[in-house]
């Protein structure tokens, strides 16, 4: 492994380490805005010296936000508080040295607590959708080859969705993008993009989906690589 490659997974670690530090500090009755100013903090502390998306470090959604989708410079986290059964998305988006982080979660609490294992969620909705995140996941491992085209994927991707009977969520409809330096640099899973996956070095998979007519989205994100041929999560 580079060491390149190394602060990557750092960057990645710290996503993942800063969404079980959301999980402990969920309470009913937390604001969206208190709960990104306590993710964006940790992430300050524990690595990260800035935030390569539009300068947000934490984009988060809860109730009947939570299947919106909008372009970070449009962003600002709700003034609304956190019930005692709610879903709530987070997106985190930490930099250092130019070295992108990108990790996305769904997060349910059922009775005041979030719950960590998807099979005893009560609400059969969320239960599901976050099943589905995992199966979508799952199909890319299954099915990701390195001269498949980032347009082969998301129609292969956009058709299981719809199969089993869910919508994709994104604004700009794709499924993910590269890793680069720069965000403008970013291309994506998307129609009309021809390019190989073994084109980049990296790149996110973000399936935001949700039932048709549904107030609730689901989200995961992590950044896929191929090593030896194979596809592999960061």
């Amino acid at each position: 492994m580079t060491e390149i490659t190394k602060e990557y997974f750092a960057m990645q670690d710290l996503g993942r380490e800063t969404m079980e530090h959301a999980r402990s500090v969920l309470a009913p009755g937390m604001n969206l805005r208190e709960l990104r100013a306590e993710c964006e903090q940790y992430m300050l502390g524990h690595g990260a010296d800035s935030f390569w998306w539009c300068g947000v470090g934490a984009f988060m959604f809860s109730g009947d936000e939570t299947a919106v989708s909008v372009v970070p410079d449009t962003y600002e986290a709700s003034d609304k508080r956190i019930g005692e059964n709610d879903i709530i998305t987070i997106d985190l988006s930490p930099q250092r040295r130019g070295v992108w982080g990108d990790f996305a979660r769904t997060i349910i609490l059922e009775d005041g607590k979030p719950v960590g294992d998807i099979a005893k969620i009560m609400n059969e909705e969320w239960r599901n959708g976050l099943f589905m995140e995992e199966l979508l996941h799952e199909t890319l491992l299954d099915i990701a080859r390195e001269d498949m085209t980032f347009e082969d994927l998301h129609e292969r991707i956009n058709t299981l969705v719809e199969e089993k009977g869910y919508r994709n969520l994104d604004c700009l409809g794709n499924f993910g993008h590269s890793i680069e330096k720069r965000d403008e640099d970013r291309i994506y899973s998307e129609k009309g993009n021809a390019r190989k996956l073994s084109s980049v070095s990296m790149f996110t998979f973000e399936p935001h989906i949700s039932l048709p007519g549904s107030k609730y989205g689901f989200k995961q994100e992590d950044i896929y690589y191929f090593s030896d041929g194979r596809l592999k999560r960061m």
